[in-house]
């Protein structure tokens, strides 16, 4: 499954522009005109890595960052018109793992982006990574769980809700976020339910999925996969 990327950027046409070659590369990259609107797509969604820009019409995009990294580890990559070295020092004091001064050439967003999502396991594009919670592995290029090693068995569309939870281990997704990002997956008969397919996923996973200690349910939030190791 390709990388999704959040990009905060006000002028439009630089944001079409690294949407668009962003885009050609493999990424699904969408678009976000000021800070509070990209703190609310972050929100409820899941990105793989955010683009930031550091100035922006409402919030400052240190601002920004700093409201992230209070709830999420998701890789950021800053881009600065600004000639004062000491806000791109700041930018990665609070949490940033990159920056880019504008003006860039697309090539070089493309390798520094690349980087950030291979030092973060997040694949860079493509990527066939393993996520590892203790007992439990994800596979991301072969689309497998295993348990102790041994493969689990769920369908494409149980694996999308299971691989999307644990990319935001620690972090309560609504069911509407889980439905957003498995858009396009196979569905099955009773796919309207997403309480069914966290059940049969609970089956595959949890030693005993009437007391579950990996997939939690949140009452009126959602769903959380907990980072505790086994």
């Amino acid at each position: 499954m390709s990388a999704r990327i959040l990009l905060i950027e006000d002028d439009p046409r630089l944001a079409e522009m690294v949407s668009e070659y962003l885009g050609q590369a493999g990424f699904r990259v969408s678009a976000a005109g000021t800070g509070n609107a990209g703190l609310e797509r972050l929100a409820r969604e899941a990105f793989d890595a955010l683009v930031l820009d550091l100035t922006l019409p409402d919030i400052d995009g240190l601002e920004v960052c700093r409201r992230l990294r209070a709830r999420a580890d998701t890789p950021v990559l800053m881009l600065t018109a600004r000639g004062d070295a000491m806000d791109r020092v700041v930018g990665l004091e609070i949490g940033a793992d990159d920056y880019l001064p504008k003006p860039f050439e697309p090539r070089e967003l493309l390798a520094r982006l690349r980087a950030i999502l291979r030092r973060r396991g997040g694949g860079g594009g493509g990527g066939g990574d393993v996520l590892r919670f203790g007992r439990v592995e994800i596979d991301r290029g072969a689309r497998v769980l295993r348990l102790d090693g041994a493969e689990r068995p769920l369908t494409g569309y149980q694996f999308a809700l299971l691989l999307a939870l644990a990319e935001n281990a620690g972090r309560v997704m609504s069911r509407d976020a889980l439905m957003d990002r498995v858009k396009g997956e196979p569905l099955e008969a009773f796919d309207r339910s997403i309480d069914v397919h966290v059940s049969r996923i609970r089956q595959a996973l949890e030693d005993d999925p009437k007391h579950p200690r990996r997939i939690l349910t949140v009452r009126g939030a959602g769903y959380v996969f907990a980072r505790a190791q086994d």
